[in-house]
Formats: structure tokens, C-alpha cells, sequence
């Protein structure tokens, strides 16, 4: 009867082992996982990074087509400035409150 007693105490040690090995391997592979899940969602290249660099992509992208618009009128500006005598009078008369000899300037002003 002792080496029955002495199987039974064998098979519940190697049992134990199994359960405490499982035990090492489940919890290493989940620390494992918590730590890639974190890194590819906090991480220096993760999703967050990646949303919130993509907003700034689109904000510039909006900027730099209003930037391109403004610079369209302003070179059209410069272009009629240089080579249209009569938007030269014109924005001389509106900017600057100029106008020709003899010419009266009425301004008024709401109260």
C-alpha cells in the first residue's frame, strides 16, 4: 500500500505542477497582451497618435487650400494693380479716401 499512497502523492504533485506551470504561462501571456494592447493603443505610434495626426492632417490640409485661395486674389490684386488704370483709381478712392481735383468726399457715419 505505500507506493499506492506514493503514486497518489506523485500524480498530486505533478498536478500541482501542471496547475502552477498554466498558471506562469496565463499570466505571462496576459501580461504579454495588456502590454501590446497598450502600446498599440498609447504607444509613440499607436492609434491615438495615429487620430489625433491625422486631425492635424486634415486641419492643415483645409489651411493651406484657403491659404492657396488667398494667395490667388492677392496675385489677381497685384496683377490689376500693375495693369488696369481703373481698379488703381478705384481702390486708391476706397482705401485711402482719395478722389480727383474738384471732387467732393461725403462720409457718413452711423450713430
Amino acid at each position: 500500500m505505500p507506493s499506492n499512497s506514493n503514486h497518489r502523492d506523485l500524480r498530486e504533485q505533478v498536478a500541482a505542477e501542471k496547475k502552477l506551470r498554466n498558471i506562469v504561462f496565463y499570466s505571462i501571456a496576459a501580461i504579454i497582451l495588456i502590454y501590446a494592447a497598450a502600446t498599440l493603443f498609447f504607444g509613440e505610434m499607436g492609434f491615438i497618435k495615429f487620430f489625433h495626426l491625422n486631425n492635424t492632417k486634415k486641419k492643415l490640409e483645409t489651411e493651406i487650400v484657403q491659404i492657396e485661395r488667398q494667395n490667388r486674389e492677392l496675385k489677381t490684386q497685384v496683377k490689376s494693380l500693375k495693369e488696369d488704370p481703373f481698379y488703381m483709381e478705384k481702390r486708391a478712392r476706397e482705401d485711402y479716401g482719395l478722389a480727383k481735383q474738384d471732387e467732393y468726399i461725403f462720409k457718413f457715419e452711423d450713430k
